[in-house]
Parts: structure tokens; sequence; C-alpha cells
């Protein structure tokens, strides 16, 4: 399984819901600071769109996406001249996990589709993306994140038996076309663990580390998988990446962990075995160092939040 498949396979969809904007004339609302990520296409129409924290405002046209993930406030203007309200104000809940805002007409719609993820595994994926990522309606990837959105709307709405796996694979849908979309516009540039990926030299030995979890793995190892001496590997690895490779591998291997303390009976000792590690302690006092609480705390946590 490829690094990408691995940490999305850790995900876990804790809360979602879809939302429809009609808009018409002029207008423009702002929306809150809420969690999880968020999926929208522009069904028609056209609009700006100014997020928190970025300098520029973007032209959406129609057919194009974009996918927030800082759940940051952001507003939409059908031009920039017009004065934000509050969307709170005119969204009406049609069911549980569906709203919708109509304003004015249809000039202007809108689609979208919200998920919050439980686990840390969200965290290392979008902590590495910008707050925004645009896809332009003319894009392969933009074409399959319109198909998935209707999808989800339609699960929403028709209440199917196995609705909750269909959107959560939906949901991975989006995202893997979203991530593909970033991972060739680095080509090379930036930094984190998407940048270890499009690395040509470092995807390799990460791809080698997600394979082979539980190896004692060494950094000569690992540069000769990258073809690479090894200081100068130990060397790109961290500055492309951020971290040393041994402290890569300890973080993964940690994710790993906590997904199986979460959704698992495997007792604390055959994780820390099945990862490699020789003793009990030793993984306890790394999952610790990583994750900032002992393994036994953090799987009585995450028992009792899904009590």
């Amino acid at each position: 399984m490829d690094p990408l498949s691995g940490v999305l396979s850790l995900l876990r969809i804790r809360n979602y819901h879809s939302a429809a904007l009609n808009l018409g004339g002029d207008w423009a609302f702002h929306f809150p600071e809420i969690a999880g990520i968020k999926f929208t296409t522009v069904v028609q129409g056209s609009c700006w769109l100014v997020v928190e924290g970025e300098q520029q405002p973007q032209r959406l046209q129609q057919g194009d996406c974009y996918l927030m993930t800082r759940g940051r406030r952001f507003a939409l203007y059908s031009d920039m001249s017009q004065v934000p309200i509050d969307s709170d104000r005119y969204f009406q809940r049609l069911a549980k996990d569906e709203l919708i805002l109509d304003y004015g007409g249809q000039d202007t719609q809108l689609v979208g589709g919200r998920f919050e993820f439980t686990a840390v595994p969200a965290q290392v994926l979008l902590s590495s993306l910008p707050s925004v990522v645009h896809l332009t309606g003319v894009s392969a990837q933009a074409s399959v994140l319109r198909w998935a959105l209707e999808r989800f709307i339609s699960e929403l709405q028709q209440r199917q038996p196995g609705r909750s796996l269909v959107t959560e694979h939906l949901a991975h849908i989006m995202l893997v076309e979203v991530l593909r979309v970033h991972l060739d516009t680095l080509d090379g540039e930036g930094t984190g663990w998407f940048a270890g990926l499009a690395d040509r030299y470092l995807s390799s030995a990460i791809g080698a580390l997600h394979d082979q979890p539980a190896r004692r793995w060494t950094v000569e190892e690992l540069a000769g998988v990258a073809n690479m001496s090894r200081s100068a590997f130990a060397q790109r690895f961290k500055n492309v990446v951020g971290v040393a490779p041994m402290e890569y591998l300890t973080r993964w291997r940690m994710l790993l962990a906590s997904d199986r303390l979460r959704n698992s009976a495997d007792s604390i000792s055959s994780i820390a075995f099945s990862l490699g590690y020789e003793s009990e302690s030793a993984f306890s006092n790394a999952f610790k160092r990583v994750m900032s609480e002992a393994p036994r705390h953090y799987q009585r946590a995450q028992q009792a939040c899904s009590a």
C-alpha cells in the first residue's frame, strides 16, 4: 500500500453534512469557523471566495471545486463591493445532516460536503496542506470531485442501508483527488510530508517505511532504497520532510498504534511487538513521547469517547 493510501485508510469520519446554496442578485455571506474539512463545487454561476488568513480572494467559476482544510472563517461574494451578512440566519435544516440556503434566486448555485475526522492521521494530512486547494472546472480531478459530491448528497437524501460506509468512501475519493492535484503542484518544492512524497529520491524510502514499519531500519538501508549516500539522504530527508528518518518511522508506528488502540481489542504488548518493539515499556515510552500520553490512557480515553 502506498503511503497516501496507508494514511487515508486510518481516517475515520466522526461527523458530516451536506449544504446547498442557491443565490441570486447581489449578495455576500460570511460563514463561521467550524471543525472539519469542506468540499464545495460551483454548479452554476460564479463568485468570489475569501478565506481568513489568505491575502488574495479566489475567483470561482462554474465547474470549479475547492477544498478548505482548516475550518477557518470564510466569505462568498457575488462581487467584492458587497458587505457580507451572517449566513446562519438564512440556513434551513432539511434534515440532521442536510442544510440549504436560499437567497434571491439561482443565478449561482453551490453544493458542498463537510467531513469531520477523528484520529491523528487527519492532522498529518491536513497540516501539510494549504488552507484552500482550488481545482479548476476543466481538470479531471474536479470532474471526479463533482461526481463524488453528487453521490454524497444523494446518499444523504435517500438514506439507504450502508449509507455511512458509502459516505466514508466518497470522502476518501474526494480527498485523494484533491491531494493528487496538490502533489502535482509541488514539483520538488516545499517542505513537509507531501513534499517528501513528491520528492523523486525520498518517495521510495518513505514507501519502504510504510510497507514495513516493524523492520529495524537503518539510515544506511533507507539511503540505499533512495539510491543516495547516507549523509546526503539524511540531510535531504530532514530538510524536505522536516524530521529525521528514524523519527519519521517512530511517528508512523505511533499512528498505526493509535488506530489499533482505538479500533481493535489488541493488547498493548501485542501492538508493541507487531511494530518492532522488543518490550512494552519501550513502546510505551515512544508512544508517550509522540502522542503526549501513555498508550493505556489513550486507549481508555478513546473507549470513553465511543461509549
